[in-house]
């Protein structure tokens, strides 16, 4: 080794061997012996070492014995099943079969970096590649296998530094201890100078930082190394190339194979349905399968459906995840918390009071009270250690169980006054962030939510555009039921039930299923109830019931739109009757009562045009239009319906007009008038389409199909109503069923179980 790196440092600084000589004062004869093995004096390393500036690496390389193959890796780990993709690729890469992706300097170690959360099984997948790589392996890293754990999340919290894991490998490959420099730096070089004519695979495990991986790299381009971290080191892949690997919760298939591996087939076979709602209580995390499975094991005469039952309560679940000989699921998240500085473990503890899938940058910093830079480089560090995911569109996202950890740790380190404080933030940036985009939507409205000044530091969203808005919605639209929960689970009541009056310019719209309507509505009404504010509850109550309406579940609607009805008239509030008789007329003409519905809009219209409300006199004419319909009064009707459409268009309500113009094509075709029936709902669907109703583009699409019918271009009809099928199934709606059967020849005329729906 002495004279391998002697060569080097001679080839380095283009220096020949008779030229050494004349530095070092000996003979080139003599050198030429000691270049072809015999030993050099103490005398002459000492004199290499100063003309080459070697800073003690030729004395120490001069110092090693017999060469040593160390064999460090611990034993392989059992029962690991999965990640077929990143094994191949790893190893490939490792072999030498492909490049690392990205450009590779000349002479550039092999580096593949293993990073993920907290028990996802990076150690597993890294002993598994290091041990795989054999037979033609052999050759590529025929000198041995070094290994260290560098315990950058352990107990004890004290991570390896990175002088004394050289001493350990320097040890390894012969060198002396007394010969071992004290410095980092000189033992950085000397270690780097015994691997530069060696061929190793290194196997750096747990990984605290980029800087304490990096004097631990070879600089030679025939050793391998694998490294292991829970943060993705991105200073790494400054100094050197890198092949990043990052591992996440195994998929579906992969966590079956590892509960059947443990409790065997055929107990496997036998409780399927079971073993697979185990794996997702377990999040589909190694650590949490491994340990729900050899619970499962040690148990063969026990269901499988005790553990799921014990796992179902989420309060419970880590408690679960415990073995008495294993590290516990809990155990492992602990070790990365305890790692974040203050600041940081308070967002991540704030962030489990949110039990939405995700959260974006803006409710994050009102939730913890931080400005929105502070805010984005927490998540950014929280996202780094792998406590937090990226999302898709700049959002955020826990793994189950870590958002079940992180509620553990809120409710265990933070006071009720702290907890309450962020919630109240949240749900504030929430209501006025909603009812921002809500003015974007229907700017015609006359809310019945006032809305309360945000204390300081809090800034909701502002929209450009109803569209700015709607996109903004969509996104947000799977938070909205869990964020009304947390209001009422916190006695926000106010807040909760405006939240949801808030959503109603964007629920109508049905651009998601309508169960998100009744969700957000069921919730808000427990909040008006629980507050004694019997208003409130008239206006949530007829929110609800044109859910239900909706829905088809007309009973339950009729009872909740007389009761908002009484409860309006019992505190005297003309806006929130006007509303209830409205719907009580949209819903009898569904039921085909068109006297009844007649009446009900009459007074509504009146009360609407006593309180101004013009979006609501047009809708209410909605409902006269539909009964002089259903009398055959097609005239009549057309002239409501004008009327109506005026409005419409004076108020710019975009979907509005395209109702109205979809019930003007209805009356055409009644009329036998399918040209201007096609043409009418034809503008309807550009109207509806610019409002962004996905319902009312199905329901646009649905009528066109049968005025097509009508006009006997079959094949055009069908692919009208295959395209509204699409949108019905995609917002739920059960009219689906009718358009299905049609399609399938069960149902002679699709229009019969369609009729239209008065929307607000």
């Amino acid at each position: 080794m002495f004279v391998e790196e002697l060569e080097r440092l001679l080839a380095k600084r283009r220096l020949s061997w008779r030229k050494l000589a004349e530095l070092t004062g000996y003979h080139p004869s003599w050198l030429s012996k000691v270049r072809h093995g015999a030993l050099p004096s103490a005398d002459l390393v000492r004199h290499c070492d100063e003309v080459l500036e070697a800073d003690g690496a030729l004395i120490a390389l001069a110092a090693v014995g017999k060469k040593r193959r160390p064999a460090q890796l611990p034993a392989p780990p059992a029962g690991f099943v999965g990640r077929k993709s990143q094994m191949r690729r790893m190893s490939d890469v490792l072999n030498g079969q492909v490049p690392m992706t990205g450009k590779v300097p000349p002479g550039a170690p092999t580096i593949v970096a293993i990073d993920g959360p907290p028990g996802v099984g990076k150690t597993a997948a890294a002993l598994r590649c290091a041990h795989g790589i054999g037979g033609s392996g052999e050759e590529i890293y025929a000198d041995g296998r070094l290994y260290v754990d560098l315990r950058g999340y352990s107990p004890d919290g004290r991570p390896m530094r990175p002088g004394d894991v050289l001493e350990e490998f320097l040890v390894a490959l012969g060198v002396q201890p007394s010969d071992i420099p004290e410095e980092l730096e000189q033992r950085a070089k000397l270690y780097r100078s015994l691997l530069a004519s060696q061929r190793l695979l290194i196997v750096l495990d747990n990984a605290a930082s980029s800087k304490q991986v990096e004097p631990l790299l070879p600089g030679s381009a025939a050793c391998g190394v694998i490294v292991t971290s829970r943060r993705r080191l991105i200073g790494l892949p400054m100094r050197v190339a890198v092949e990043r690997i990052l591992l996440g919760p195994m998929t579906e298939e992969e966590s079956m194979a590892v509960l059947h591996a443990a409790v065997g087939e055929a107990r496997a076979q036998a409780e399927t349905a079971s073993l697979t709602v185990l794996a997702r209580h377990c999040g589909h995390l190694p650590l949490a399968l491994r340990i729900a499975a050899e619970r499962v094991a040690a148990h063969p005469h026990h269901p499988v459906g005790e553990l799921v039952d014990e796992l179902a309560a989420e309060r419970h679940r880590l408690d679960a995840l415990e073995a008495d000989d294993s590290v516990a699921v809990r155990t492992v998240f602990e070790w990365s918390y305890r790692d974040l500085s203050d600041e940081e473990a308070r967002m991540f503890r704030l962030l489990g009071l949110h039990r939405g899938p995700h959260i974006s940058l803006e409710p994050a910093a009102a939730l913890a009270g931080a400005s929105v830079a502070r805010a984005r480089r927490l998540l950014q560090k929280l996202a780094l250690v792998h406590l937090l995911e990226g999302a898709p569109h700049s959002r955020y996202r826990f793994h189950d169980l870590l958002q079940v950890y992180a509620a553990e740790c809120v409710g265990a380190e933070s006071t009720a006054s702290e907890r309450n404080s962020a919630i109240r933030r949240f749900a504030d940036w929430y209501l006025h962030s909603i009812a921002a985009g809500s003015r974007a939507l229907a700017p015609f409205r006359l809310s019945p939510v006032e809305l309360r000044p945000l204390a300081p530091g809090i800034t909701p969203l502002t929209f450009s555009s109803d569209q700015h808005a709607l996109r903004w919605y969509d996104l947000e639209a799977p938070n909205f039921a869990s964020i009304i929960r947390l209001a009422v689970d916190h006695h926000l009541y106010e807040t909760a039930w405006k939240l949801a009056i808030a959503l109603f310019d964007y629920l109508r719209l049905l651009r998601k299923p309508g169960g998100l309507w009744l969700a957000t509505s069921t919730l808000a009404h427990k909040a008006t109830q629980a507050a004694g504010d019997r208003r409130a509850q008239g206006w949530v109550e007829t929110s609800l019931a044109e859910a239900y309406r909706w829905l088809r579940q007309y009973d339950r609607s009729q009872q909740l739109f007389e009761h908002s009805l009484s409860l309006q008239r019992d505190v005297g509030d003309h806006h929130g009757q006007a509303w209830a008789l409205a719907g009580l007329g949209f819903l009898n003409v569904d039921r085909g009562l068109m006297e009844i519905a007649y009446d009900r809009a009459s007074e509504a219209l009146s009360l609407f045009c006593e309180v101004g409300d013009r979006h609501g006199q047009a809708s209410a004419m909605f409902t006269l239009a539909d009964a002089h319909h259903g009398w055959e009064r097609h005239d009549e009707t057309l002239d409501v319906l004008r009327a109506a459409l005026r409005i419409f268009e004076e108020i710019e309500n975009h979907d509005g007009q395209g109702l109205t113009l979809a019930k003007m094509a209805e009356t055409y075709a009644a009329l036998g008038e399918q040209e201007q029936a096609l043409d009418h709902i034809d503008r309807s669907l550009r109207a509806r389409r610019l409002a962004g109703s996905r319902w009312g583009e199905a329901d646009g699409l649905a009528r066109r199909g049968r005025i097509l019918h009508a006009l006997g271009r079959s094949e055009h009809a069908r692919e009208s109503w295959a395209a509204a099928l699409a949108l019905y199934e995609e917002v739920d709606d059960p009219r689906a069923a009718d358009i299905r059967a049609y399609l399938q020849g069960h149902l002679a005329d699709p229009g019969a179980g369609i009729l239209a729906r008065p929307a607000w």
